[in-house]
C-alpha cells in the first residue's frame, strides 16, 4: 500500500468538516484553552508559503492541547474592511464587498482573474479551525457590535478617582450637584470651570459641547496624516518614509475635525498591564516606548505683549534657569497668534514646507536642523527675562504640549539648534547652569553636577532641585508636578468608503447616537468610491444616507429637514475598529443581541496563546488592550488583558531569481550570472563609486558605450527579477518558458549567453517574499505535489519559529521522503498493513519515549523545528530496528498528529481505530525506558582503543576485569603477555597497560 498524500488529505479534510471534529464547546467539563492567530486581511493575491507559518505553529499547539485533554478554541475569520479593497474597487470599478467575498471564498472576479480564495487555501493545509465561528468584520452582523461598542465609548468618561470608565450619566449627575470644579477626569485641556447652577442654565447644545470634552470618544480638530492621493487620513503605521504604505502617495499634516478615542486615559494601565502578561521583552519594550511615560513638571510661560500662555511639559524642571529659547511645533495653535509681521512670511513658508513631512519622518531625522524665529518672546516665570520663541519641526504638536523649553547646556538637540542659529536674530548665547564644561557638547546627565547661576537652586542636584522648583512654580501658580505620556488619543475617522459606518447623525452640528436597538446601520451603496467633488468623504456620494428620527430608519438624503430627518456621519471607522475586539466575538459568534453572551465570556475569559507578526507590536496590540480594558470597566469583558501569551513568528523570506540583460544598440543579450559577476569585478576599476551606484539605480545616461569588459558592455547591463517558477532547483532558467512568458515579451528575441554546459544559471538573493519580486511560492503548489503534511512539517523544520528564514523548495523533498519512510513502518507496498502485536524491545521503547519527551517539551517551548528532527531520528531508529510493533507505532501516530494530521489520521484508522485521532490522549513519558542498564565500554591497550564491549552497568571492577581477560579479542591483543596494570573505572574506561 503506497503513501498517497492527496487522496488521504482530501479524505480527512472532508471527514473533519462533516463531523465538525474541531468544534469547541462553550460548556465543557474539560479545561479550556484558547489559541488565536492574528486576524488576516483577505487579499486577492491569496496566501504564499510565508503566510501559514504562524497558523501551522498555532495549529500544532492546538492539536497538542486537545491530545492533553483540553477543550480548545482555535477560530479563524477575516479582517475584511480596509483600504486595499477600496483602492482595488476604484481601479477596476468593482464593488469592495464583491472583491472581498471572492478573495475569501474564491472564484472569478470582474476582470476575469481566477482567485484561489483564502478559505480553500486554508482548508488544503488541514488546520483544526472551528469554522462554525468564522467572522468577517465587513458583515453587518459583525459590525453591528462594533457600532455598539463605539456607542458605549461615546456614553462613557474616565474617572481618575475610581481609575475606570463610567457611564456619562454619573458625570452629569456630578455637574447637576456641584459643577465641574472638583471633577477628576481625563478630559480636554483648559476646560472652563462652572458651578451647578451654571450647568443647569446651559442650553442642551451647550451641555453637549461640554460633555464632548469628557467623552471617551469625541469630535475634535486634530492634526492628522492626510493622504490626498488616497483621499483619507492614515495612521502612523500606514506611512513608510513619508509616503503611504499603500500606493506610495505623499502624506501631509493638516487639521481636520475627526472622531478620536481617549486611549490616553488608559496609558498607565496599559503600561502596568505589561507586567502581568507573557510577551517577549522586545514587544513589551516597544509598547513601553510608545506609551512613553515621563515624570516631570508642567510649566506656564506667559507670552510678552499677549494674553497667551505657552504650557511646556519638561522632565528636567531643575534646569529652568538654563532656558535660552523656546520652540513650538509648526502646527501649534499659538504660532499664528504670536508671530510678528516681519517674521510672518518666513514662518508661513516654513509651516508649508514641514506639512509635507510625516511625524515619523520628523522624529527619525535627527541630523537635519531647521527652524524659524517667530519674532515673539515669552517671559521666564522667575526672572521675567524675555525668551525668544522659535518654531522647529523636531517638536511635534501631538507630543506633550507641542512646545519645549530649550536648555542647550543640558540637551544635545537644543545645543545643536542653538549653535546652528548662533548669531542670528532671536538666538541668544547659551546659558550654562552646570558646574561642568559645555564648550564641546551639552551635559545631559542627571547626576554628578551642582546647579550654578540658578538663583534659589544653586548648589542643588537633580532630585532636590526638581522638588524645590516644582514647589516654587506651584507657589506662583505657574506650574505643577506632572506625569506625562507620549501616547496620544487615537484618531478614529477615515475619509473612505469601505469601513464600518458610524451610528451617528448630526443635530445642529452636534453628534447624536442612534439607539442600539436600531443597529446595524448598514453601509449604503454608492456609485463612486472617491471623495465628492467638493471634498466630502465617499459616503457623500450616497443618495440614501440620512436618519429619520421618527421612523428610526435610513432614508434619502434629499429628505433632510433638520427637524425629524438629519444627516448621517460621512466618515467611516478605521481598519483597527473591527480587529480591536474580534477575539471576544469568536467566543460566541452567532449571538444576535450582544457581542458575546456572559456565559461564553466567563468560560473562555481571554486568549491563552496569540500568534502573529511583530509588525503589530504597537498599533493593533495597544488598541486591543485599550478596548478590552474599557469593556472590562463597563462589566462586559471578564479580564483586564486580552492575550495572556504572545508569540511573534519570524518571516519566511523568498529566494529571488535574476537574469542579466545587456543592451548594445538594438541587440539584447542575456548574460549568465558567472559572466555578469566576472564582468562586474573587471569593470569596477573603470568607474567611480558614484558611477557604480548609478548602475544599481539603472541610471545609464551618462556612460560611454565604448567602456567594455571583454565583449560585454558592462555599462549597459541590468539585473531584473525573473519569476521563480521558471527556475529549477539547480538554478537553471527554462529559456523557452522565459521567452514565452507575457512578463518578458520584450526579451523574446534575446540572445542567451550560457555556460559551457549550455545552461543559463540565474542569480539568487534572499529577499522579502513578494509578488513584485516574482519570488512567491504558493502553498497550493506544494500541497498538490507533496501534500499538506509535507508543507506543515517543512515550515516547522525551517528553523526557530521567531526567526526569519529563507524558503528553499529544494528542501521539501527530504521531508516528503521522511513521511514515506514513516508510512513504511506501517505498510508494505505489496502486502498492506504490516503492524504486529509483538512485544516491543527495549530499544524500541527507548526510541519512542525519547521522542515522547522531546516532542512534548518542544511544543510547550515552541521549538517546533527540533521536534521534526526528533521524528526523523525516531523513524530512522525504528526502521533500523525493523520495528512494526503496535505498542510503538500506535503512540507514534499520536505524536506525529499535531504536525502531520492527515497521515496520522489515516494510520490511526488503518490500525483499526474508529474515531478521530485528534482527541486521543497524548502518550505519557516513562523515564525508566531511558535509564541505561548497559554501557558500551571502549577497551584500550596502552591508551589505544582496540575494540568495544557492552556490559551491564552494575558490574564491579573485579567482575569487569574477569570478563575482559577472558575475551578472545583481549587474548589476541596480549598474545601471551600479562599486562602490568589493568585500569578499570566502572561506567567509564577499561585500559590495559604493558
Amino acid at each position: 500500500m503506497k503513501y498517497n498524500p492527496n487522496e488521504i488529505e482530501e479524505k480527512w479534510q472532508k471527514y473533519w468538516a462533516k463531523n465538525q471534529t474541531f468544534a469547541a464547546s462553550n460548556n465543557s467539563e474539560k479545561p479550556k484553552h484558547y489559541v488565536l492567530d492574528m486576524f488576516p486581511y483577505p487579499s486577492g493575491a491569496g496566501l504564499h508559503v510565508g503566510h501559514p507559518l504562524g497558523y501551522i505553529a498555532s495549529d500544532v499547539y492546538s492539536r497538542f492541547k486537545r491530545h492533553q485533554g483540553f477543550n480548545v478554541l482555535h477560530p479563524m475569520g477575516y479582517d475584511s474592511f480596509g483600504l486595499p479593497a477600496e483602492q482595488y474597487a476604484i481601479q477596476t470599478g468593482q464593488r469592495p464587498e464583491d472583491t472581498t467575498r471572492v478573495n475569501i471564498d474564491g472564484g472569478v472576479d470582474k476582470e476575469g482573474k481566477q482567485i484561489a480564495g483564502y478559505r480553500k487555501q486554508l482548508d488544503k493545509i488541514g488546520f483544526s479551525f472551528d469554522w462554525a465561528r468564522e467572522v468577517r468584520t465587513s458583515n453587518p452582523d459583525y459590525y453591528k457590535h462594533t457600532q455598539w461598542i463605539f456607542i458605549q465609548l461615546f456614553n462613557s468618561w474616565y474617572n481618575k478617582e475610581t481609575n475606570r470608565a463610567e457611564d456619562i450619566s454619573t458625570l452629569t449627575a456630578i455637574f447637576e450637584k456641584e459643577g465641574n470644579a472638583e471633577v477628576n477626569a481625563v478630559s480636554d485641556d483648559n476646560i472652563q470651570s462652572f458651578s451647578s447652577s451654571e450647568w443647569k442654565a446651559f442650553s442642551a447644545d451647550e451641555q453637549e459641547k461640554i460633555l464632548l470634552q469628557y467623552r471617551l470618544t469625541y469630535l475634535a480638530e486634530t492634526e492628522v496624516n492626510w493622504c490626498p492621493g488616497l483621499g483619507t487620513v492614515l495612521a502612523n503605521d500606514e506611512i513608510v518614509n513619508g509616503v503611504s504604505e499603500r500606493g506610495g502617495y505623499p502624506v501631509i499634516r493638516k487639521k481636520m475635525t475627526q472622531w478620536s478615542m481617549r486611549i490616553s486615559a488608559y496609558a498607565e494601565r496599559l503600561l502596568q498591564g505589561l507586567n502581568d502578561i507573557d510577551w517577549s521583552e522586545s514587544i513589551k519594550e516597544s509598547q513601553r516606548n510608545w506609551i512613553g511615560k515621563s515624570v516631570g513638571a508642567m510649566v506656564s510661560f506667559n507670552v510678552k505683549n499677549h494674553d497667551e500662555v505657552i504650557d511646556v511639559f519638561t522632565t528636567r524642571p531643575d534646569t529652568i534657569f538654563g532656558v535660552t529659547f523656546m520652540t513650538l511645533a509648526p502646527e501649534h495653535d499659538l504660532v499664528a497668534k504670536i508671530v510678528t509681521a516681519d517674521q510672518k512670511n518666513a514662518v508661513d513658508a516654513y509651516i508649508e514646507k514641514t506639512a509635507k513631512r510625516s511625524e515619523r519622518e520628523r522624529m527619525a531625522d535627527v541630523k537635519t536642523i531647521s527652524g524659524v524665529f517667530t519674532g515673539a518672546y515669552a517671559e521666564h516665570p522667575f526672572t521675567k527675562e524675555p525668551i525668544p520663541v522659535w518654531i522647529g519641526d523636531y517638536v511635534l504638536a501631538g507630543y506633550g504640549t507641542g512646545a519645549v523649553m530649550a536648555v542647550p547646556c543640558g540637551d544635545e538637540r537644543d545645543y545643536a539648534f542653538a549653535n546652528f542659529f548662533k548669531g542670528q536674530n532671536g538666538m541668544p548665547e547659551i546659558k550654562n547652569i552646570f558646574n561642568k564644561d559645555i564648550s564641546e557638547a551639552a551635559f545631559g546627565a542627571k547626576e554628578g553636577f551642582e546647579l550654578i547661576d540658578s538663583d534659589f537652586l544653586n548648589g542643588l542636584n537633580y532630585k532636590t532641585g526638581t522638588q524645590k522648583v516644582i514647589a516654587e512654580l506651584e507657589a506662583i501658580n505657574q506650574g505643577s508636578g506632572k506625569t506625562n505620556y507620549r501616547l496620544r488619543d487615537a484618531v478614529f475617522s477615515r475619509q473612505r468608503y469601505w469601513g464600518e459606518p458610524f451610528p451617528v447623525y448630526y443635530v445642529n452640528g452636534l453628534p447624536k447616537m442612534i439607539a442600539t436597538e436600531h443597529l446595524p446601520i448598514i453601509l449604503p451603496e454608492v456609485e463612486k468610491y472617491l471623495p465628492t467633488e467638493d471634498g466630502l468623504p465617499p459616503l457623500g456620494n450616497a443618495t440614501i444616507w440620512a436618519w429619520d428620527t421618527k421612523n428610526n430608519e435610513v432614508v434619502n438624503t434629499d429628505l433632510v429637514d433638520n427637524f425629524e430627518i438629519f444627516p448621517l456621519e460621512l466618515n467611516t471607522m478605521p481598519g483597527w475598529a473591527g480587529s480591536s475586539w474580534y477575539w471576544m466575538r469568536y467566543m460566541d459568534a452567532h449571538s444576535e443581541d450582544r457581542f458575546a453572551s456572559k456565559e461564553a465570556l466567563a468560560y473562555w475569559e481571554s486568549v491563552d496563546l496569540y500568534i502573529g507578526g511583530s509588525e503589530h507590536a504597537t498599533g493593533h496590540l495597544l488598541y486591543s488592550r485599550f478596548w478590552n480594558k474599557f469593556l472590562k470597566d463597563k462589566g462586559f469583558a471578564p479580564t483586564e488583558e486580552p492575550f495572556k501569551k504572545l508569540i511573534n513568528q519570524g518571516m519566511i523570506l523568498g529566494t529571488s531569481a535574476f537574469v542579466y540583460v545587456s543592451r548594445e544598440n538594438d541587440k539584447i543579450r542575456m548574460i549568465s550570472q558567472s559572466e555578469y559577476n566576472r564582468s562586474l569585478e573587471e569593470s569596477k576599476s573603470k568607474f567611480t563609486d558614484e558611477e557604480i551606484g548609478k548602475f544599481d539605480e539603472g541610471d545609464l545616461e551618462d556612460f560611454s558605450e565604448g567602456l567594455l569588459s571583454g565583449q560585454i558592455p558592462f555599462a549597459i547591463v541590468q539585473r531584473i527579477h525573473v519569476d521563480v517558477s521558471l527556475v529549477n532547483s539547480s538554478n537553471e532558467l527554462n529559456i523557452d518558458s522565459f521567452k514565452n512568458h507575457p512578463l518578458y515579451s520584450d526579451y523574446a528575441k534575446a540572445e542567451f549567453i550560457t555556460d559551457d554546459n549550455g545552461k543559463y544559471i540565474v542569480g539568487r538573493e534572499v529577499e522579502k517574499m513578494s509578488k513584485s519580486k516574482y519570488n512567491v511560492v504558493t502553498p497550493d503548489d506544494i500541497c498538490a505535489e507533496y501534500g499538506a503534511d509535507t508543507l506543515r512539517l517543512y515550515e516547522m523544520f525551517l528553523g526557530p519559529l521567531e526567526q526569519a528564514k529563507p524558503w528553499n523548495t529544494a528542501g521539501i523533498s527530504g521531508v516528503f521522503g521522511f513521511l514515506k519512510k514513516l508510512w513504511r513502518l506501517y505498510f508494505d507496498e505489496n502486502n498492506g498493513l504490516i503492524v504486529n502485536n509483538d512485544e516491543p524491545t527495549k530499544h524500541n521503547l527507548k526510541s519512542l519515549h525519547k521522542t515522547i519527551k522531546k516532542v512534548a517539551e518542544d511544543i510547550e517551548s515552541f521549538s517546533f523545528n527540533t521536534s521534526v528532527s526528533q521524528f526523523m531520528i525516531c523513524v530512522n531508529e525504528l526502521s533500523t530496528q525493523n520495528c512494526h510493533s503496535r505498542a510503538i507505532l500506535e503512540p507514534l501516530a499520536i505524536l506525529v498528529s499535531p504536525y502531520a494530521p492527515h497521515i496520522a489520521e489515516e494510520l490511526w484508522s488503518q490500525l483499526g481505530n474508529k474515531d478521530s485521532i485528534s482527541t486521543v490522549a497524548f502518550p505519557v513519558f516513562d523515564a525508566k525506558h531511558l535509564v541505561e542498564t548497559n554501557k558500551e565500554y571502549p577497551v584500550s591497550f596502552n591508551g589505544k582503543m582496540r575494540f568495544t564491549i557492552e556490559l551491564p552497568l552494575d558490574l564491579t571492577a573485579a567482575q569487569i576485569e574477569e570478563i575482559i581477560m577472558k575475551d578472545e579479542r583481549t587474548l589476541k591483543q596480549l598474545d601471551g603477555r600479562i599486562p602490568n596494570k589493568v585500569i578499570i573505572v566502572p561506567g567509564k574506561i577499561i585500559n590495559l597497560v604493558g
